[in-house]
Formats: structure tokens, sequence, C-alpha cells
């Protein structure tokens, strides 16, 4: 399998999402797509991607690293599939490879990477929004890099893994970047990266490395922000989980019930709510497959706090658009909260 490595140094076949029939004549050729319009009982809706990914090779170059100029950069491919798959605006991200950088490093990327971040979406304002990155290695660089790329350079919010080189996001050294993003009121994306442990009990066929490996970091990121009592400490503090919030949705009762069955292993930080209460604070993509899956997240949460996801540009989907719009017993009005109109209302973006 391919892994996220792999695509960032170009491996062969990591770009195969491109032979899209809507996409390409017969004779190999880029056609022009009509740009797919959404609309639910007549309106039509501004749809949000909240989960996209891009690279920029100068950055990368930092860190001794390749990317794939075809996938993850802004290639005007980009746009017909956005056209294509009836996405108006993408709120991008990047996912960190820098956290084991020294300090000055960290920096001169960060900064770098923050301000094209600024200037693409400054030249597409009405397609792309963006996450600013921070070096969380560094916390207090992080914050004066959040700040920077909110204030100054407007992006909307920032991106983060869901470790940093194998500490929590729980832990208390990461606080002041909380307080920062909660001060600010901006929207952070938390997306899961490999670690060592899961690559070697993950390997073998399946690609068990992103398809549980990533899920479970980040349903373990998540616990340990709850049980630590991040969530207590910054209440205010908006964080959007990736692919649907990994498997905690799925069996958060358990957490309840860990803590009535064993107290001695709860004592040593006191919550002010149930475990599940804390994943209604929480924001999600839409990132889970399946019309059951994506109500059953709804029974959790509740539908104000999903956003359409399609991990561009790994071919996870790209039916994103259609899974929301498809999904039974929804009312117009979830549609639409859950296709555009929550993620306008977090990332600042006018409808």
């Amino acid at each position: 399998m391919t892994t996220r490595r792999d695509f960032l140094n170009g491996a062969a076949g990591a770009v195969a999402f491109l032979g899209c029939d809507l996409l390409q004549s017969r004779h190999g050729h880029a056609q022009e797509v009509r740009r797919r319009e959404v609309v639910v009982n007549g309106r039509r809706i501004k749809t949000v991607d909240v989960h996209a990914h891009c690279a920029f090779p100068e950055a990368n170059a930092l860190m001794g690293l390749r990317v794939n100029p075809e996938a993850l950069t802004m290639a005007p491919e980009r746009i017909r599939q956005m056209d294509a798959q009836g996405i108006d605006v993408e709120a991008l991200s990047i996912n960190p490879f820098w956290y084991a950088a020294e300090r000055d490093l960290a920096e001169k990327l960060i900064t770098l990477q923050n301000e094209k971040l600024a200037e693409l979406c400054a030249a597409q304002p009405d397609r792309f929004v963006a996450f600013a990155t921070v070096a969380m290695q560094h916390p207090d660089l992080a914050v004066k890099q959040l700040e920077d790329g909110v204030k100054r350079l407007g992006l909307r919010g920032m991106s983060v893994g869901t470790h940093v080189n194998g500490e929590e996001l729980a832990h208390p050294k990461f606080h002041p970047i909380w307080a920062k993003a909660e001060e600010l009121g901006c929207l952070v994306f938390m997306h899961p990266i490999a670690t060592p442990e899961f690559e070697k009990r993950l390997s073998g066929n399946g690609g068990l490395v992103n398809v549980i490996g990533n899920p479970l970091d980040t349903t373990i990121a998540l616990s340990h922000m709850i049980f630590e009592g991040t969530l207590d400490r910054y209440p205010g503090l908006k964080i959007c989980a990736a692919h649907g919030g990994g498997y905690l949705p799925s069996y958060a009762a358990r957490s309840d019930a860990g803590c009535v069955t064993f107290p001695d292993r709860c004592d040593k930080v006191v919550l002010r709510k149930k475990p599940t209460e804390y994943l209604k604070q929480l924001y999600y993509d839409s990132i889970i497959f399946t019309p059951e899956a994506l109500k059953h997240l709804i029974s959790q949460v509740g539908v104000g706090q999903i956003m359409l996801g399609t991990d561009y540009p790994f071919p996870w989907t790209k039916t994103a658009v259609d899974h929301i719009l498809n999904t039974p017993g929804l009312s117009d009005a979830d549609r639409a909260a859950m296709l555009g109109e929550t993620a306008q209302r977090l990332l600042g973006i006018r409808a």
C-alpha cells in the first residue's frame, strides 16, 4: 500500500485518482467540467469541504521531502475535481511532517508554509480558505504562529496532528496553545498521523496503518483530552476531528461505563460531566461512508457538529456531497448545515 510518506515523496501510483472519466476525454486530454451546483429543496447551498489537503514543495524540501506536484499542489485539476463533485470551498490543511524539526528550522518552515497558504487563498478567495500550521513541539512559538496566522495572514484556524512526537495533545505543555485557540475563537482541525507502534502492529495486507490506525489515533487523542480535563479547562475550544472522530462516537458509552466500573482509574482528574457529553462540544467531518454511520454520528453528537469532508486528494470518496444528500431521514435544514452552513459560520465564510 502507498503510505502518506510515499505519497509525499512521489511514489508511483499515488495519483491514480486523476483518471476520472468525468475529467478526461477519450483521447486522454482534460475536459472542462461544468460546476455542479448543490441545491436543497430549491435553495442553492454553498458547500464547504472542511477536510482537504495541500502541500508546498519548498516547505517539504526543508525537511528533505518531495511533494507530488499533481496531487497536493494547486494544479488546475483540483478545481475541476471540486467543480465535478460540487465543492464550492475547500478548507485547506497540511498534515504535520515538521514536529521533529529544531526551533530555527521549524520557524522558517512554518513562516514559509503559512505565507504560501495565505497567498493561495488570497488569489482565489471564493474557492479556498486555510488552517494555519504551527510548530507544536515548540509551544511558545506555536502560540505566536497561530496568532500571526489568524490575525495577520487571515487564516481561519489551525491544523494539528493527533500527537506531537508521541506526546499527547492533553499534556500541560500544550495548554498555552489551546488557550490561544480558545481566545481567538478559531477552529482547530485535528488529523491523525502515524506512529511507529501502529506501523509495527498494523503492518501487512489491508493497509491497516491507515484503515484502522488513523481513526484509532484520533480516538486516543480525543479520549486523553476528555479524561485529562483539557476540554474542561478550555470549554470554548473548537476542535474538528477528522474521519468522523475515529471510533470514539461509535463506542462512547464505554467511556462513561469505565469510570463507573473502575472509579479508582478516574480519580486523578474530576470531570465536570460524563465523557460522552464532551462529544457534543466537538466537531466532526462526514467521512464515515454509509448512511447508517452518518445517522449514528448525528444521534451521538447532533447534526450541528458535523461538516462535509472529502480528504482530497486522497481518493477515499468522490461522493461526499451525495453521502449527505442521500442519507434518509434528514431534514433540509440538516443537510444544509452539514453541507456548508456550519463550516461557513466556524470559518468565517460569507454565504
